[in-house]
């Protein structure tokens, strides 16, 4: 028995959420889905027991936050890490032929899920340890009975977020959970800084919309152009709105291929390549390489290094622990940080242009690593289109000739869309968007599925011959 048989064996113990008998109604699944966000949202303000949550929850590195849907000092600590985290070793594993399984096999992609499902447990147990172990203990000096109970309520925490995912995911809900759990996190900063009534730190309202009603009140608009720090401004409003725009915009660009069905009797057709071929994955993965970085240097630092002192840890990362929580003031964690506004640009420009450069530079090489490693190259797509019976018009039905011509379209728009989502991101992050630049490209992208996974089951329900066309 091979450790993937190991890990699968080990899954069929877990809990497990069945498949509906019957397929849900669209209003079911959407009652399921909103059920299953109200409890995430209950979770995320849930602290864990015997952990203060004054201060701990106000320690906020947004790209790990908004990227792994996680709040600070409460049940989703963790957020939805494991199972993303597990999720690309395991499509990458696969991808890259380390692990030799056929998805398109359903007892092998069974398999596949069974294991995936393991992997993230393991990652949670390791992951709330870490914590614990690394941050909680040395800030709050916990006993061993804390520890042990604060691991226990992390770890049973992400199997009930990994059970809220298989719900959704396996017919009761719409979407993923994973993309529901980002969507709510980024939503909710982004309503937060539109309309909260709470006090910002320089005087006024911390969120825009009531501080510039206010300013304008008192004749002074300009002042809430830009403000300083992280406090939202109208900069930042006007940014966000114009890159939402632009996001769903280009979302809805395809490159379309000239093909010929064969087993229709050579009728024509076209295969659409988003002209975003890779979508967000290139600055996600920079993403969460970052926040691995950001995750681990706060547990050396917290346990070896917190008064700066070791130069020859400084150069991971510097911190200062104030009233706001942590905060990096050096090494390399300072710079992968993104600047958040106009004010810290101008105060510190290297940052920003190390931080720019480095997303840049990573976007490009994840985005072409990704096509390779997911399946996404021409010479996979080539072998589709042929095992589908598509041939291009004036060409042989032959794999090489065919992955020659899908070449010149897929790399060019893999290079191309993955500076186009760097530079988003960048964009964002520099003007002081709201929700961050990783936060704006996931929100949109998700709720462009949700459109379309929403459309297409309106439209089976309204055509019941469409639903045993494509054998739903």
């Amino acid at each position: 028995m091979g450790l993937l048989d190991l890990m699968a064996n080990i899954s069929a113990a877990l809990p497990t959420v069945p498949r509906p008998p019957r397929r849900p109604s669209l209003y079911e699944r959407l009652f399921w889905t909103f059920i299953v966000l109200v409890l995430y949202l209950v979770m995320a303000n849930t602290p864990v027991y015997g952990i203060p949550l004054g201060g701990a929850a106000q320690q906020e590195f947004l790209l790990l936050r908004v990227v792994f849907a996680s709040r600070r000092g409460t049940l989703m600590e963790l957020g939805i890490s494991p199972i993303v985290t597990s999720g690309l070793i395991m499509q990458i594993l696969v991808g890259s032929k380390l692990i030799n399984l056929d998805l398109t096999d359903p007892d092998q992609r069974k398999k596949f899920t069974a294991a995936q499902k393991t992997l993230a447990i393991f990652f949670a147990v390791f992951e709330a340890v870490a914590y614990v172990l690394g941050i909680y203990t040395t800030t709050y000096h916990l006993n061993p009975v804390q520890q042990i109970l604060a691991i226990i309520q992390l770890v049973i925490a992400s199997i009930i977020v990994l059970l809220f995912d298989e719900l959704v995911q396996k017919g009761w809900g719409i979407g993923s959970g994973v993309s529901l759990f980002i969507l709510a996190g980024v939503a909710e900063r982004v309503t937060w800084g539109m309309f909260s009534l709470s006090p910002a730190p320089g005087g006024g309202y911390w969120g825009i919309i009531p501080e510039t009603v206010s300013a304008a009140l008192q004749g002074d608009i300009t002042k809430v152009f830009v403000r300083p720090g992280m406090t939202p401004d109208l900069l930042g409003l006007i940014v966000t709105l114009a890159l939402m725009f632009i996001l769903i915009y280009i979302e809805g660009i395809r490159v379309e291929i000239p093909v010929v069905l064969q087993r229709y009797r050579g009728v024509k057709s076209r295969v659409p390549l988003k002209f975003i071929y890779v979508s967000n994955v290139p600055v996600l993965l920079a993403s969460i390489f970052y926040s691995d970085i950001l995750f681990f240097s706060q547990i050396i630092w917290a346990r070896f290094n917190p008064t700066n002192s070791n130069p020859y840890l400084n150069w991971i990362g510097m911190f200062n622990r104030t009233t706001q929580g942590i905060k990096p003031i050096g090494g390399l964690v300072y710079y992968i940080q993104p600047p958040r506004g106009i004010d810290e640009v101008i105060a510190d420009p290297i940052r920003a242009l190390v931080f720019s450069a480095s997303l840049m530079a990573l976007a490009i090489i994840f985005g072409l690593l990704w096509v390779e490693l997911a399946g996404l190259n021409p010479r996979a797509q080539a072998e589709q289109m042929v095992k589908s019976g598509l041939d291009i018009p004036g060409m042989r039905r032959n794999v090489r000739i065919l992955e020659a011509m899908l070449a010149k379209y897929i790399y060019p728009l893999t290079l191309l869309s993955s500076i186009i989502v760097a530079l988003v991101a960048i964009t964002a992050d520099v003007l002081g968007a709201l929700g961050t630049g990783m936060g704006l490209l996931l929100a949109v992208g998700i709720i462009y599925q949700y459109y379309t996974a929403i459309a297409y089951e309106r439209a089976l329900e309204a055509y019941p011959l469409l639903r045993r066309l494509v054998g739903e």
